[in-house]
């Protein structure tokens, strides 16, 4: 089987002879089919279970794969990145190594606006060229979804540059993109301090040029001391949702502003870090059906002491996605099969929840569950097929990639 099976465009193509993980909900652990069969048609899934109960005719005139009983899992999806960036900040972390702390950082004026100034200075094509060697690496890996952040411009022409090239990813490789517009991530020098007026800039100038674009699947805000206070992010929020945009949040990274329960407030797919999120936090994210997205990269390359409360939102009932957080200051990370091990190692999650963090709730946290993220009909034909003897070892393995194809959209 070639690393990217290829379907007739239109054509009927199935898979058979597998061991399914359909990650589907309500099915028992990982929704484990042994003896299983997935059928795609125009890029959907039309049948995917057991082989013998799979009706006869969609066997017949199918492009089929012998599988040799590999697994098939859902293509992976990471639902929380700042892929689109230019250049890297590894002088702060060799002042990191020295002791500096991540505020100190951003106060010695490195941090996001280093890498503002970077992005500024690079043009849409650069950005794009810089940013395919990130998307292949988490392709090669079997993501066939990736959210892309913008945040690195902080003023309308920059911002709209770095979502072009976020849009334009998905021209170049087979993936989908989903584009989040992150205006009120950091303050920008031109700003002069002034929080207030720079918000009212992303709220009532930036985001409504970027929505009428179509620039942006979702916004986004950084609620955080060194950042946005939770009455200022409610700003670009109130702003959002005027103009149908969902919206997530950077929340509750390094102290407890209560950016959980303020994400909670206005039905946010997802709160993202959560490092001191409270039982309240975790409570209101539950109710609202938030998405905790758990991100071990950011935690474990700035040295973070306070894990994210995982007690807190299982016993809750907070469904978790995993993700890598790429970007060039606090996660350089581009594997997402390295992220679940660090959310295993690190914050104990089992595998079941790293697995599924990485495709349903993934999906869930971007808004995408009722098109891709498990194995059903109707569902797109995202599929990444593994050489494993189990699915632990996707969780397991450090620096060993197993997959044998992935499959976008039934090609």
């Amino acid at each position: 089987m070639a690393a990217q099976d290829k379907s007739r465009a239109g054509g009927l193509h199935l898979w058979r002879n597998a061991r399914l993980a359909t990650m589907a909900e309500g099915e028992a652990g990982l929704g484990i089919v042994e003896r299983g069969a997935i059928a795609a048609r125009d890029g959907l899934i039309v049948y995917a279970g057991p082989e013998a109960d799979m009706p006869p005719a969609l066997a017949q005139g199918a492009e089929t794969t012998d599988c040799e009983g590999r697994w098939i899992t859902p293509g992976l999806i990471d639902c929380h990145t700042h892929l689109v960036h230019a250049g890297n900040r590894a002088n702060e972390f060799e002042m990191r190594l020295a002791g500096a702390t991540y505020e100190e950082v951003a106060r010695a004026g490195g941090g996001i606006v280093s890498s503002v100034k970077s992005l500024r200075a690079a043009s849409e094509d650069e950005l794009v060229a810089q940013t395919l060697p990130r998307l292949d690496a988490l392709m090669a890996e079997g993501v066939t979804t990736v959210e892309v952040k913008s945040g690195y411009g902080l003023d309308l022409e920059n911002e709209q540059k770095s979502l072009r090239a976020a849009r334009r990813l998905d021209k170049e490789r087979p993936v989908t993109v989903r584009t989040t517009f992150l205006g009120a991530h950091a303050l920008p020098p031109e700003a002069e301090g002034d929080k207030d007026a720079f918000v009212d800039l992303v709220a009532n100038t930036i985001l409504p040029a970027i929505a009428a674009e179509g620039l942006a699947d979702a916004v986004d805000g950084f609620c955080e001391g060194i950042a946005f206070s939770p009455e200022q992010i409610a700003r670009v929020f109130d702003r959002a949702k005027t103009l149908g945009l969902p919206v997530k949040l950077h929340a509750d990274q390094l102290s407890n502003l209560h950016g959980a329960e303020l994400a909670a407030r206005y039905g946010a797919l997802s709160a993202d870090h959560l490092e001191y999120t409270d039982d309240a936090g975790a409570a209101a994210m539950a109710k609202a059906g938030t998405v905790a997205t758990i991100l071990p990269g950011a935690y474990y390359f700035i040295r973070e002491t306070k894990k994210p409360p995982i007690g807190l939102f299982r016993q809750h009932g907070v469904k978790m996605a995993v993700a890598t957080d790429n970007n060039p200051g606090t996660s350089p990370l581009t594997s997402l099969l390295l992220t679940m091990n660090m959310a295993a190692t690190l914050f104990g999650l089992t595998v079941e929840e790293c697995l599924a963090g990485v495709t349903r709730e993934a999906a869930r946290a971007l808004g995408l569950l009722g098109q891709t993220g498990t194995l059903e009909a109707g569902k797109s034909a995202d599929l990444a097929i593994w050489d494993i003897e189990r699915p632990a070892e996707l969780v397991y393995r450090m620096g060993f990639n197993p997959l044998h194809a992935r499959i976008w959209r039934g090609q």
